[in-house]
């Protein structure tokens, strides 16, 4: 190698340790940074010419090795918002771009990914870790139904309660004691009533709840009948003693057909006084009862033993919870985002999935721990935390930096010690060469 090789060989390597100081700095820098990936540096040398005998050195390449699959130690949280990945895959963010003229926050339409899991919830509902990356997943529709097609930005802002689920409702009628003295009247529209029932989406829908009086056999007959359809859903008749209280229930068969037919009657006293309801909404069965109290009791539904008696208008309530005021945000280690209310009551309002990549190695890395996506890493692939080679989610926890101090500080002394080398390498070549050039003299 000649002097002047000697000079190029020798500034590489200063060059190649300076990328080394550089990348060693980073990390340790960045030793406290939730999320951070810390970097090695690859060194390749550079022949300049080549053949069987021998090859001639040419420089060094110092570059940058990313290791972003590399697992940080998960540690707990004070904030039980913060998430922490444990195995593969990144959290899908977006970067603000500024507000827009309607007041709606702007983003960029490039897409993120970061393993810094540090989220809270900001003054407008959106969920924001500390590099002030907004956190996307899918949410729920206006019935509660999580949409799995596309990606959104996380709000809570707009959270409100849906109405719960009807399973039972209860009937308390006062049944007009004047059919025992032989009025024969088929409806008493005093003790006829309409109530809402909620689906499981938390759509209203409306329940008729009607009695009609049978002379033939002095029984009463009750019926419930969804969203005003022609036929009644479901149909009972019950009969009362002397003392107006419920003696026997027997639920309609044939619903809609006549002569109607009866099941076999419930008699004994303390048993429960219901009826079926079956309903289908949407396409989903849910299937309900209608309590009329119990056989025997007065707190249900009776029958005045005066005769003079008119009824009275019915006490008539569903199980559904239908209203209740957001207090607070909280996550399951599936990745679903719960709203609770003051009502004891939580609700799904969203879900976070992962972001997976073919080699999340090649992954770009930008500003706040963030990563976009490149032909190398290959296109992100959403999915759920635990599946399809996913990592699990642990709730209340962060995953600190991937930096190992005494490992960098050690690499930041031999760098140094290259360096040193290097430019001595550097000072002897020009000693030669001035040697040389003196020859001229």
């Amino acid at each position: 190698m000649s002097i002047m090789g000697a000079l190029n060989t020798a500034v590489s390597g200063l060059s190649a340790q300076s990328h080394a100081f550089t990348d060693i700095s980073n990390n340790i820098s960045n030793s406290q940074t939730v999320g951070y990936k810390a970097t090695n540096t690859n060194f390749s040398d550079y022949v300049l010419t080549s053949g069987a005998a021998q090859g001639t050195a040419g420089t060094v390449l110092a570059t940058t090795a990313s290791q972003n699959e590399a697992q940080g130690t998960i540690t707990s949280s004070s904030n039980a918002l913060a998430l922490a990945v444990s195995g593969r895959g990144f959290f899908s963010v977006n970067e603000e771009s500024g507000d827009s003229t309607t007041g709606v926050k702007a983003f960029k339409d490039t897409a993120f990914y970061t393993r810094n899991g540090d989220f809270t919830e900001n003054n407008l509902g959106y969920l924001v870790n500390s590099s002030n990356e907004y956190l996307n997943g899918y949410m729920v529709d206006s019935k509660g139904v999580l949409n799995t097609n596309s990606l959104q930005t996380i709000n809570v802002a707009d959270v409100t309660f849906r109405p719960t689920q009807t399973t039972t409702i209860t009937d308390a009628a006062t049944l007009p004691g004047s059919v025992a003295a032989g009025d024969t009247s088929a409806t008493s529209s005093a003790v006829n009533s309409t109530i809402s029932v909620y689906d499981s989406t938390g759509t209203p829908h409306s329940l008729a709840i009607n009695w009609a009086y049978s002379p033939a056999d002095a029984s009463w007959t009750v019926s419930g009948t969804l969203d005003g359809a022609s036929t009644p859903n479901t149909s009972a008749k019950v009969k009362f003693d002397a003392n107006g209280l419920i003696s026997s229930v027997a639920q309609q068969n044939n619903i809609g057909t006549s002569p109607a037919t009866y099941g076999a009657a419930t008699t004994t006293s303390g048993a429960a006084a219901t009826l079926m309801l079956p309903a289908t909404f949407g396409g989903v069965s849910q299937p309900m009862t209608i309590s009329l109290g119990a056989v025997g009791s007065s707190s249900g539904t009776t029958m005045q033993t005066n005769t003079a008696g008119t009824g009275a208008a019915a006490t008539v309530r569903s199980d559904s919870i239908t209203s209740g005021v957001f207090t607070k945000i909280s996550m399951t280690s599936d990745g679903n985002i719960l709203a609770s209310f003051d009502n004891n009551q939580t609700q799904l309002v969203g879900k976070v999935p992962l972001a997976m990549f073919a080699d999340a190695n090649a992954l770009s890395a930008s500003d706040g721990e963030a990563f976009t996506a490149t032909s190398g890493s290959g296109a992100a692939v959403i999915t759920l935390a635990g599946k399809n080679g996913a990592g699990d989610l642990e709730i209340g926890s962060v995953e600190n930096s991937t930096t190992s101090l005494d490992t960098d500080l050690t690499k930041l002394i031999t760098a140094q010690q290259a360096y040193g080398a290097s430019a001595k390498v550097v000072t002897t070549a020009n000693e030669m060469l001035q040697t040389v050039l003196s020859m001229k003299q």
